[in-house]
């Protein structure tokens, strides 16, 4: 008699993808990877990106994005979305209409740019983003400049990352994550949840200039262990301890900047 492996938790993202494989759709599938969960994906738009930036990108039609989506989550199922570069207001607009009714958790990572300063967003999709995506997000994860773009407020320092995820609640997510990564000193993030609550995650800044894909992968490693039954709070603490490792250990490629180590705990 044949016996067969319970399935592990799944989770789907939905990104674009990098060609260089540092960031976008590979990032995710190799943090989900990482961490003991079946990573399944709906790709929005294809790159073509290397370690010194993006040359260009090329969206997928809403009825392709919608044709993913459907033949996983109605086959497969998924225990947590995790959402990333999605172009266009068409795009945003789509995603956002699936994920309204989504069976699970969604981790909204609003990508705006690039590790290079590439925009990956059309400057005409921020507001679609910020009404119609944010409110079905059960966390959104924006970097600084994210932050700007999203609520209208500048983080300087830590004494400004408070207000800045109240603005950014007020948009919808049941949390807000604001990564402070880009402030002098430590890296240190704040989580407000519903209730008002707010949690520090801090870690001792890497000195390696290799952080591609540093923002795909901790929203793909927060979004796994959420698929693991981790509460908000605790699959943060846990996907900041991963990223933290896999920005020590992030290592050269190509000619600029190269990416984080997604395997460094297999590694080490």
């Amino acid at each position: 008699m044949s016996t067969f492996a319970a399935a592990p938790p799944r989770v789907l993202t939905v990104a674009g993808s990098d060609s260089g494989g540092g960031a976008g759709i590979q990032a995710d599938l190799k943090a989900m990877l990482a961490l003991g969960v079946h990573g399944m994906s709906v790709i929005t738009a294809v790159t073509a990106q290397n370690s010194l930036g993006v040359q260009g990108y090329w969206e997928l039609p809403a009825e392709a994005v919608r044709a993913q989506y459907r033949s996983v989550v109605d086959d497969i199922g998924v225990q947590a979305v995790k959402t990333g570069m999605l172009a266009s207001v068409e795009l945003v607009e789509t995603v956002a209409d699936l994920l309204a009714d989504a069976p699970a958790p969604v981790v909204v990572d609003p990508v705006g740019v690039s590790k290079h300063g590439d925009a990956l967003l059309a400057a005409n999709a921020v507001a679609t983003l910020r009404s119609r995506l944010l409110p079905v997000a059960t966390l959104a994860t924006p970097n600084l400049h994210e932050v700007t773009q999203l609520t209208g407020r500048t983080v300087t320092g830590e004494a400004d990352m408070l207000d800045a995820a109240k603005a950014l609640r007020d948009l919808g997510p049941d949390w807000a994550l604001i990564k402070g990564g880009h402030l002098d000193g430590e890296a240190a993030d704040l989580l407000l949840g519903p209730d008002g609550e707010a949690h520090w995650y801090r870690a001792p800044r890497r000195d390696n200039r290799h952080t591609h894909g540093t923002g795909c992968t901790l929203a793909s490693a927060i979004a796994a262990q959420l698929a693991l039954g981790d509460p908000v709070p605790q699959a943060v603490a846990r996907a900041k301890a991963y990223v933290t490792g896999a920005i020590a250990l992030g290592f050269a490629l190509g000619s600029g900047i190269g990416p984080v180590d997604h395997f460094w705990q297999a590694r080490k």
